[in-house]
């Protein structure tokens, strides 16, 4: 655990909505789509280069759970699945973790090129 890391906190206060022995998934704060989880490893791991092929496992396994759980709460069309790595590749989050977010026709006039073109949308 790192005690200035907010999705440590998460995990520390148990603030999440799904878990395996080695993830856990939660809501994003500020999510791109309604329904938009984060799924991160149970250790603080700065990036996905950094996880350990059984905390991979895991979060792959645990994003079949997620996926199950929006599809029937929000009847999505699609999803965008994904890692951001470094301030580069947009992580502002130091602690590795997937974004799991739903999709639905017409949040975007084109959904071509995938979240690359996705609108922020209200909760």
């Amino acid at each position: 655990m790192n005690d200035s890391c907010v999705f440590c906190k998460i995990i520390e206060k148990k603030e999440y909505a799904f878990e395996n022995e080695l993830a856990v998934a939660f809501y994003d704060a500020m999510p791109a789509s309604k329904g938009h989880m984060l799924i991160i490893p149970k250790s603080h791991k700065a990036t996905y280069f950094d996880l350990t092929k059984e905390e991979m496992s895991a979060m792959f396994e645990l994003s079949q759970v997620v996926k199950k759980h929006l599809d029937e709460l929000y009847h999505p069309d699609g999803f965008n699945v994904g890692f951001n790595v470094g301030v580069a590749g947009g992580q502002s989050v130091f602690h590795a973790h997937m974004h799991v977010i739903p999709r639905y026709s017409g949040d975007v006039e084109n959904p071509r090129g995938g979240i690359r073109k996705l609108a922020k949308v209200k909760k």
